[in-house]
């Protein structure tokens, strides 16, 4: 599969990504429903498989679940190693109830526990996940810390999600944007490519990728088809660490008795 350079980073990705959403599972407040970790596995070894270069995740995809989940499907892939990003200022209650937070201790807390659970040291992408409702200050503060964040080497490169082109332009004032995530056929994400500071130095550094994205359905149709071998092998995988445990026990258990 080509690659493509992502903004001003040093990071050349495919033109489609693995998206983490559902993969959170159910229990929290915008959640896809439950899902089998097993499945989620296997679609991600299967988009590896094909080429896929990347996988996008957040903290709020399943309270924490969904970057653990990649964590574990890293952990037992042999080919190269995949980009990964993740987001942040959506925060959860006990029952799943999510507010929005852009104070810099919060958000250097929810850095801290993404690096523990994805298992990483940095992360490849760090990104704002929505704006603030209000279009207030939240975004500068924010987008400070962010800045502050790659400075001190807990991130490579930093992006927003779901902004428009005018918050896209505030953020740019602070330090460039290197991803702007979007939905297809927004309005915003248009009206930021054709821009007067689309022609800015600054403003290339900048990529805007979509996702929920258009062919859904054709995706899902050839994923389908060699689905089932990844679930197998996920399947095997989870057997085999079985099978172990199980003999280790059944030896201690001779040991005792001899």
């Amino acid at each position: 599969m080509q690659t493509r350079k992502l903004g001003n980073s040093d990071m050349n990705i495919t033109p489609v990504g693995y998206g983490a959403w559902a993969i959170g599972g159910a229990g929290w407040d915008f959640a896809w429903g439950a899902q089998d970790d097993l499945d989620s596995i296997a679609a991600i070894y299967r988009s590896l498989e094909l080429g896929v270069n990347w996988i996008d995740t957040a903290a709020v995809y399943g309270m924490g679940h969904s970057e653990e989940v990649v964590a574990r499907a890293l952990k037992g892939w042999r080919g190269p190693r995949p980009y990964v990003f993740t987001k942040c200022v959506m925060r959860w209650d006990e029952k799943g109830r999510v507010t929005m937070v852009f104070k810099p201790d919060s958000i250097r807390r929810e850095c801290e526990d993404s690096l523990r659970r994805l298992q990483v040291d940095v992360v490849d992408l760090y990104q704002v996940h929505w704006p603030p409702e209000d279009n207030g200050p939240g975004l500068e503060e924010a987008w400070q810390t962010l800045a502050a964040l790659q400075k001190e080497g807990k991130v490579h490169w930093i992006g927003v999600s779901n902004f428009d082109a005018p918050q896209i332009k505030r953020a740019q004032k602070i330090a460039p944007v290197t991803l702007a995530q979007t939905q297809p056929g927004i309005p915003r994400a248009q009206s930021f490519k054709k821009s007067p500071t689309s022609r800015t130095p600054q403003s290339r550094s900048g990529t805007i990728p979509t996702y929920a994205g258009r062919g859904r359905d054709r995706l899902d149709a050839a994923a389908s088809r060699s689905y089932g071998r990844n679930r197998r092998c996920a399947e095997r995988e989870a057997s085999r660490r079985s099978d172990a445990c199980r003999r280790s026990q059944a030896d201690s258990e001779r040991h005792c008795r001899d």
